[in-house]
């Protein structure tokens, strides 16, 4: 139970109020944005809570296990300061979200009712519903390491300690003809083997989707021809002449890592755990039973 400020309470039980809700929205690239239903602004905490902004939320769904709580906040693509532009970007993804009760004739009676994140977007022709989680989401995160046969590094970090800006492991691209809406013909990678760039990463530097980075599922080399295809279609299409930075990837094996990187020394993987099988394996009478390996 919150415990609310002695003015507010006072409000609240002369029975008629006077109340509105304000979010207070902070984006990942530090731009903080303010909107209420109130019909007025509304300022307090040095936001200013924008009416007329196209912008309104759901009813709150809250319950006392530990499974996420959501609200809905929806809004238009015509709104000047919600864009469909930002939200292709990513530029709302995972946004740090309050949600406040205010007594709109007196903004210093308020209390904040919840802190959550932006979650899934879905996006229509002319607006767009956001799901704001709580902060229980955290807790459906891995946290420490995660014990498996196979590396649970991040390819180039610093405890994977491959350098994915040496030459031999970046290249440098052009789309020279596009095949799918996630696959394209590349110019600039012929000296590097097939499937090298696999699992690795692709990062746009011109074009559309400038600055935007995307997952690889495939790299091919037949003769001199180079496909390239992405585990999911830019946001933007893409076009003839964009241009592009490519790095390896790394399947997380213990053989890849000592053929392709020569990085066995930083292998993060246990590649000795017993697997499935060991679980399932039963008692048999053939052969001694003095406690060998497997």
């Amino acid at each position: 139970m919150k415990a609310l400020a002695p003015g507010l309470q006072a409000h609240l039980d002369e029975g008629t109020t006077t109340l509105a809700w304000c979010w207070r929205i902070a984006r990942s690239d530090g731009v903080t944005f303010g909107f209420t239903d109130h019909d007025l602004p509304l300022v307090f905490d040095g936001t200013t809570f924008e009416p007329e902004s196209g912008f309104a939320a759901s009813e709150l769904r809250s319950s006392s296990d530990l499974s996420v709580d959501a609200q809905d906040a929806e809004g238009v693509l015509r709104s000047d300061r919600i864009t469909e532009t930002d939200i292709l970007d990513g530029r709302w993804d995972n946004a740090e979200v309050e949600v406040w009760r205010v007594n709109w004739s007196d903004t210093s009676q308020r209390v904040l009712l919840r802190r959550g994140a932006i979650g899934q977007i879905r996006r229509g022709r002319f607006a767009f519903v956001a799901e704001v989680r709580s902060l229980a989401h955290v807790l459906g995160q891995t946290v420490g390491r995660t014990f498996q046969a196979t590396c649970d590094a991040q390819l180039g970090d610093a405890r994977c300690g491959v350098d994915l800006e040496d030459p031999s492991h970046r290249g440098n691209g052009t789309v020279m003809a596009t095949i799918r809406d996630r696959a394209f013909v590349a110019a600039g990678l012929g000296g590097f083997a097939s499937g090298w760039f696999t699992l690795g990463t692709l990062t746009w530097t011109s074009g559309a989707n400038a600055g935007r980075r995307a997952e690889v599922a495939g790299h091919a080399r037949e003769g001199d021809e180079v496909m390239v295809s992405l585990l999911e279609a830019p946001v933007r299409f893409m076009a003839i002449g964009d241009s592009f930075v490519i790095r390896a990837g790394c399947d997380k094996r213990l053989e890849t890592c000592r053929a392709k990187f020569a990085n066995v020394a930083n292998f993060r993987g246990f590649p000795h755990i017993p697997g499935q099988d060991a679980v399932i394996r039963y008692a048999s009478r053939d052969g001694a039973h003095e406690g060998a390996v497997l």
